[in-house]
């Protein structure tokens, strides 16, 4: 559901959900479809986000915002401040006892630091299991701070933050969806509740822009990882889970936190998988993991580049034998100067993470650092 599909606000509960009737809690779920979901999210916790701070959350934490797996429900499960829910949720404001509503420009808020900072393209702001009790309005402002600022430095006068969503109406046990157009290179976002209420997860989907100043300093990068610009284009399945998955930080934690896709059943035929690499890079060794892929992963895989949108073609490894459940480490015998990647599975099945280790080329470097300044002028 789209913030624009969300009706007049002539009746203030035109956007609540019926209250919960038993039965699937999701059954009533109201959704939407958003191209940008296909991008990384750049407040995914594996990449290094945290909610660093919030002004109430008095009845549910703020770190659920970012929790990976959907929010549940659990209609018999109370504490001692009240009903406990999936998400974060602050207590009811209130004003004084002449004006005992809270005055129009009152309103919760969170501060959210991105694992990796990026343009952002889309946010979605999930109030799933929220029926009665979601804001009634929100709004996204964001910033661009370097280093690791405490959230009192993020408060301060002197920091410049954008509305990229103004105060916007949002339906109730439903996924809010924003499409984001400012273009800009941004680390940090504030998630503000209009007065106050319930949200039960956060994404926010975009474009990874690394520090070319930090790269520089290393002497071989994962050039394919998320936190360094690695994107993912196109694959031939992604029935089970997101082949963005491969190029995320660390080891997978268990089966569907790789790229699975459906048995193949005709013959001849191989599933397969394209990445964009952040700018041209000189690729030393490559690793591919199919930790946890037991009875599922790939039977062979073979891994070839090009150089630039049009240029051809050329194998990087050989069609080579994996085994299930297991780090595999390539060393190639010279280096492969490249701007995309593709990795065959054959026939079909799983890659739990691949890392391409190596540098970006003078070039490559040239335009990090020029897009770089584009988006943080």
């Amino acid at each position: 559901m789209t913030s624009t599909d969300a009706p007049d606000f002539q009746d203030p509960h035109a956007n609540d959900a019926a209250p919960y009737g038993g039965g699937d809690p999701y059954a009533d779920y109201r959704t939407g479809d958003f191209p940008f979901t296909e991008l990384v999210d750049l407040a995914d916790r594996r990449l290094g986000a945290g909610v660093v701070a919030a002004n109430d959350e008095f009845f549910a934490e703020r770190e659920n915002l970012l929790v990976r797996e959907r929010a549940v429900f659990d209609p018999e499960r109370f504490g001692h401040k009240g009903k406990i829910m999936d998400g974060w949720e602050t207590r009811r404001r209130r004003g004084t006892s002449d004006a005992p509503f809270p005055a129009p420009d009152e309103h919760d808020w969170a501060l959210i630091r991105l694992g990796a900072p990026g343009v952002i393209r889309g946010i979605i702001v999930d109030t799933a299991h929220f029926r009665g009790n979601y804001p009634q309005r929100v709004s996204v402002q964001a910033t661009s701070v370097e280093g690791s600022p405490s959230p009192e430095q993020l408060l301060a006068g002197d920091v410049k933050w954008d509305e990229i969503v103004p105060p916007t109406p949002v339906l109730g046990h439903a996924a809010n969806g924003f499409e984001i157009t400012t273009g800009r290179r941004y680390t940090h976002i504030r998630l503000c509740q209009h007065p106050d209420g319930g949200v039960a997860r956060l994404r926010v989907h975009g474009e990874v822009v690394p520090d070319p100043a930090w790269l520089e300093l290393l002497s071989t990068v994962d050039l394919l990882s998320v936190l360094n610009g690695g994107t993912y284009e196109d694959a031939s399945d992604k029935f089970y889970s997101s082949p963005t998955q491969i190029i995320l930080p660390g080891t997978s934690r268990k089966m569907d936190d790789g790229w699975e896709n459906r048995r193949r059943r005709v013959r001849d035929t191989n599933d397969w998988v394209r990445f964009r690499l952040a700018a041209q890079g000189a690729v030393r060794a490559v690793e591919i993991d199919t930790a946890y892929l037991k009875g599922n992963a790939a039977g062979w895989i073979a891994l070839s580049g090009r150089d630039g949108e049009t240029g051809d073609w050329f194998e990087i490894l050989p069609r080579t034998a994996l085994q299930p459940d297991t780090l595999h480490r390539f060393k190639l015998a010279g280096t492969a100067t490249v701007t995309h990647v593709r990795l065959d599975t054959f026939p079909d099945g799983g890659v739990a993470r691949m890392r391409l280790h190596g540098t970006f080329t003078e070039a490559g470097t040239a335009d990090l650092r020029a897009r770089y300044r584009e988006l943080t002028a």
